[in-house]
Parts: C-alpha cells; sequence; structure tokens
C-alpha cells in the first residue's frame, strides 16, 4: 500500500464526507508554480489551482516571503476593534482596481460565502427591499445566505432545508445551449423574459433588492452568457433602481486576463466579491461596492474575529503586487489564445468534444454525446479526467460533462503543450472506445 493510500484511509476514520468531492486519491506534499508533487514523489501539472485559488501559482517566492515576514511582526488582531497597516493598504488597493468609476468602500470577510452572504445584507440595508435574484446554475458558496442564492446541486440543498425566504432564479442566458437544456441557444430577450415575467405576475419589481450574477458561470460549466444580455439587463435594474452584484470570486484577481471579468462586459456593478486568490490561497475575501451602500450598515453588521487577518492581507498585497510585477494579466489572455488555438480544432476532431469556450485561462471543454442534441457525455467527461490523472495532469469536470481547464496564470508553455497531448490523448482514446477500464462511480459533483 503507498503512502497515499495508507494517509487516505486513515482520513476516513475522522473527516466527513461533505467535505470533498471526490474525484482522485492525490495526497499533496508540497507544489511550485504549476506543479503539484504527491507524497509519493510523483509530478503533476496542476490544471484546476485549487479551484482556481491558485492564480499565482504553489508557493511563490514573493507571498511565502510576505507571509513569513509577517508572522514574525504578529499574526493576528482583530480589525473589529483595532487597526493595521495592512488591512490599510489592501483596502486602498481594492478599491483601486475593482470596477467602477465611483467612490469605494471595502469589507473582508474569510471566503466567497461570507462575502456573498454580505452582497445580502448590504442591499437588503441600502435599498429596504426584501428580494434577491440570482441564476440556475450559480454556486455562491456553502453558508445559507451563499446557499440560497446558489442553484446547482440538490446535494447542496436537501436535508437541511428550509433555506432562507425571498430568493429567486432566473435562467442563466447560457450562449451555447438554451433555457431547460435545449439544443438551441436562446435570444437576449428569451432570456429575458422569465424575469419580465416574475415582476409582472408574482414578484414587484421594486420590491427587488439586487440581482446577483457570475460573468462567466464558473461550476455551472464555465458558461459564456449570449452578447448584450447583461447591458440589457443592467437597463431594466437602474428602471426599477434595483442593485447589481457580481460574484467574481472564481473568475476575479486575472483569471479571465483583467483584474475583474467585469471588464469584458459593458456594464457597472453596485457591488463586487473577491476571494479564492486573493491571498495567494489563504482564507480571505472581499465585498467591494459603492461607498453609500457599503455604508448602509453600523458595526457589528458585517465583521469576522479572523477577518482581514494581517497575514492574509500581506499575502494579498504580495499577490496582487506579483500579478502586476510578473504581468499576470496579460500572460492569462496570451496563453489562454495560445491553448485555443489547438482547443478549438478539437470541435471539429473528436466526436465528443461540442463546445470550447472561456476567457483568459478559464475555459470549458462540453464533453457531448451528440453535437446536435448537445446531450451532456458526463461519464465520458471524468472517464478523460481519470485518463489524464494517470498521465501527470490534473483536471475535473464541472456541471457533470465540462471539463474545468483553470490552470495557474504562472503555468509555462511547455507544461500547457504537455497538458494538451495528454487531454488530446484522452479524447482520442474515448472516441475509439478505450477509456472504459475507469471506474467512475462516487467521482464528480
Amino acid at each position: 500500500m503507498s503512502k497515499a493510500e495508507d494517509m487516505i484511509k486513515e482520513e476516513s476514520k475522522y473527516f466527513a464526507t461533505s467535505g470533498r468531492i471526490k474525484y482522485y486519491p492525490l495526497v499533496i506534499d508540497h507544489g511550485y508554480g504549476a506543479t503539484l508533487v504527491d507524497i509519493d514523489g510523483k509530478e503533476y501539472i496542476d490544471l484546476l489551482a485549487s479551484a482556481s485559488s491558485q492564480n499565482v501559482g504553489h508557493a511563490p517566492q514573493q507571498v511565502a516571503e510576505a507571509i513569513k515576514k509577517q508572522v514574525d511582526k504578529f499574526i493576528h488582531y482583530t480589525p473589529a476593534y483595532m487597526y493595521h497597516e495592512p488591512l490599510v493598504k489592501l483596502s486602498k488597493k481594492l478599491c483601486d482596481i475593482a470596477p467602477g468609476d465611483y467612490e469605494k468602500r471595502v469589507t473582508f470577510g474569510l471566503s466567497g460565502s461570507d462575502a456573498n452572504d454580505g452582497i445580502i445584507k448590504f442591499a437588503r440595508a441600502y435599498t429596504g427591499r426584501p428580494y434577491i435574484i440570482s441564476f440556475t446554475n450559480a454556486y455562491h458558496g456553502s453558508t445559507f445566505g451563499a446557499l440560497s442564492m446558489s442553484a446547482i446541486s440538490l446535494n447542496m440543498r436537501k436535508h437541511y432545508g428550509p433555506l432562507l425566504n425571498g430568493f429567486y432564479h432566473i435562467p442563466f442566458p447560457d450562449k451555447y445551449r438554451g433555457m431547460f437544456e435545449q439544443s438551441k441557444s436562446n435570444t437576449v430577450e428569451e432570456y429575458l423574459a422569465p424575469l419580465k415575467e416574475m415582476f409582472a405576475k408574482y414578484v414587484p419589481a421594486e420590491e427587488v433588492a439586487c440581482i446577483v450574477l457570475e460573468t462567466i458561470q464558473g461550476d455551472g460549466g464555465l458558461l459564456e452568457p449570449v452578447e448584450g444580455y447583461f447591458e440589457a439587463l443592467e437597463a431594466l435594474c437602474r428602471e426599477y433602481g434595483i442593485l447589481i452584484a457580481v460574484d467574481d470570486i472564481q473568475q476575479g484577481l486575472g483569471r479571465t486576463g483583467s483584474w475583474s471579468s467585469v471588464d469584458h462586459f459593458n456594464f457597472t456593478p453596485d457591488l463586487i466579491t473577491f476571494g479564492k486568490s486573493l491571498a495567494g490561497g489563504l482564507p480571505m475575501s472581499a465585498i467591494v461596492g459603492r461607498k453609500e451602500i457599503i455604508e448602509s450598515l453600523e458595526a457589528p453588521a458585517h465583521l469576522f474575529t479572523t477577518g482581514a487577518n494581517p497575514v492574509s492581507c500581506e499575502a494579498a498585497l504580495a499577490t496582487i503586487e506579483m500579478i502586476e510585477n510578473d504581468d499576470l494579466l496579460t500572460a492569462s489572455s496570451e496563453k489562454g489564445n495560445y491553448v485555443r488555438q489547438r482547443m478549438n480544432q478539437w470541435v471539429d476532431q473528436y466526436d465528443y468534444v461540442g463546445d470550447v469556450r472561456g476567457i483568459g485561462l478559464s475555459i470549458g471543454i462540453d464533453i457531448v454525446k451528440d453535437k446536435q442534441s448537445k446531450e451532456r457525455a458526463a461519464e465520458e467527461a471524468l472517464k478523460i479526467c481519470n485518463y489524464c490523472f494517470e498521465h501527470g495532469v490534473v483536471i475535473i469536470a464541472v456541471a457533470g460533462n465540462v471539463l474545468r481547464f483553470q490552470p495557474p496564470l504562472v503555468i509555462t508553455y511547455e507544461q500547457l503543450d504537455k497538458a494538451l497531448d495528454i487531454i488530446e490523448e484522452a479524447l482520442q482514446a474515448l472516441q475509439d472506445g478505450n477509456l472504459n477500464q475507469y471506474s467512475i462511480e462516487g467521482q464528480g459533483w
């Protein structure tokens, strides 16, 4: 029995099953750049970036040194009562890089989930309205507020309901599939129709506080919106005084080649949340928004004892500085374009590849049983993932059938080429009927 098998067996005696979505028996010992090394010494190319929380890669020296330097000074004193310089510096930096040409304020938390909970608080407090609208296939986190906004998995909603009241969901404007898994995408007006009907029949628009969206739906399948939808949605929101909030936790901080994924679209959010890669992988989240909205609540309405931890703040400052100094925004765009030159050909080359989509290094590869009906091929997608893992590449499938290609932005072109070669080998093996050796029972979302 390997060290990994021993450790996994030992862990099963203590760690709750609700805390992990199972994919592979990978026990990580260390990592560097876009490389993971397991406890038995095997190396892997990381195309997941720890769920996009390692945009600047594993163990970057600049971030590690910032962490060590702050730890030697003091590890924490809660900003709920006192002040520290790293918080001040990071607050200013986030207000500078967040979208929106207006005076901003920022508040901090520990995860994307609590940041999205904060959206609910601030939106309701500022508007005095009760209702929040989000999208089907959205994943906003695992706290009760964030779960109430999410609509991606029954396993996240059953056995412990009821969830919070006052939440409604509308179809995401998927550019590849239409509403209700139809094979043809809908128009902007067709996608807006359920919202307009909602306003007309059972949710008064003047009682809606906020619409919360992901510009690219991450765990929902790296879905891109139909062109013009967000602009039309913004016009509707402004007409009724409804706030717009963007969950940029997965897509922000360089993932799409810009500080915020909003930069690729022509609308302005009132609130935006960051997390995951913000502090180089340390626990941290942030809500940035219009001053008047964020200051609609007084303390202690949204604060955390260990929020804005100075070690995490310094890690975040070093992460942002590394993105700037190493020009990782450009790297994300250029490397994304580089891999898409090969990936886009897969739609014609392989029977099971229905679509390749995304921006920068946030790419989804849609595995289908039939290109006309666009029926999802979930088992086949997981078999591809298993082949890749066996050959030294870590990639997972989201939304059942979509390969999630989100490597650290520091990944080398040599690693990209090798990873693409292995994915192509897997696709060819699937097409030839040679992936039946993999058992996928219990794997995936």
